[in-house]
């Protein structure tokens, strides 16, 4: 099979003495690993950095055999937050989130554009709201709603924290999440309270029934915000 596509790079890993098997997530074939030969090699080992963009030519024997990539740089993602360990850690825990969550050579147009939304946004200043608001859209993407719009609460502002009950669960949810619309202050309290959410929903959803851990750098993201 032979094609070529625009993606992001989620992982790598080295394979052999002088290559690498990296995963992808393409625009038009969904989440897709493949070789890369020279992947160690200074020139094409300094843009294969996770969350870059890249241009890649995929070449295979058959549809299930792994394939050979090869790959040009688009747009340098990573190194523009180097010096910036919340935004860096952001990169790192959505591209392993799609790593993991995303099923293998399934497009999802929806995922993708909110992907791409929300990288073209890190720099602004509400970028953490941005994020979590991708997380909640990730999970109803991969097949459960919360259903947050439906719930009758209690506190009206969009600062407050409601009980919600779902599927047995009892979760703290800032009202901002309930109501769609990003608060005018920054607050460490609704940013953990968030990401402390989205977090224990995807664990009882995806992670816990699939006896697999939630990525590492999803929870170090998360202690930034303590």
């Amino acid at each position: 099979m032979i094609w070529e596509d625009e993606c992001y790079l989620l992982s790598k890993r080295k394979f052999r003495e002088n290559a690498n098997i990296i995963n992808i997530f393409t625009q038009k074939k969904g989440k897709v690993d493949g070789i890369v030969y020279g992947g160690n090699s200074r020139k094409i080992r300094n843009y294969l950095q996770i969350s870059n963009k890249l241009f890649v030519s995929h070449n295979s024997k058959g549809e299930n055999k792994i394939g050979y990539l090869k790959t040009e740089l688009i747009k340098p993602i990573s190194p523009l937050y180097f010096s910036d360990k919340e935004r860096t850690s952001a990169l790192i825990s959505i591209c392993s989130l799609l790593n993991v969550l995303l099923p293998e050579s399934q497009p999802n147009k929806n995922i993708y554009n909110s992907f791409e939304n929300l990288i073209n946004s890190l720099n602004l200043e509400n970028w953490i709201y941005l994020y979590i608001f991708f997380e909640l859209n990730l999970i109803k993407e991969l097949g459960y709603d919360t259903n947050l719009g439906q719930n009758k609460f209690q506190k009206v502002n969009i600062d407050d924290l409601n009980k919600i009950k779902i599927d047995g669960y009892i979760y703290d949810v800032p009202n901002f999440l309930i109501l769609k619309k990003i608060p005018d202050k920054y607050s460490n309290i609704l940013i953990k309270k968030s990401l402390n959410f989205t977090r224990h929903v995807m664990q009882n959803k995806f992670f816990i029934p699939n006896n697999i851990q939630i990525p590492k750098s999803r929870v170090i993201l998360e202690n930034y915000f303590n």
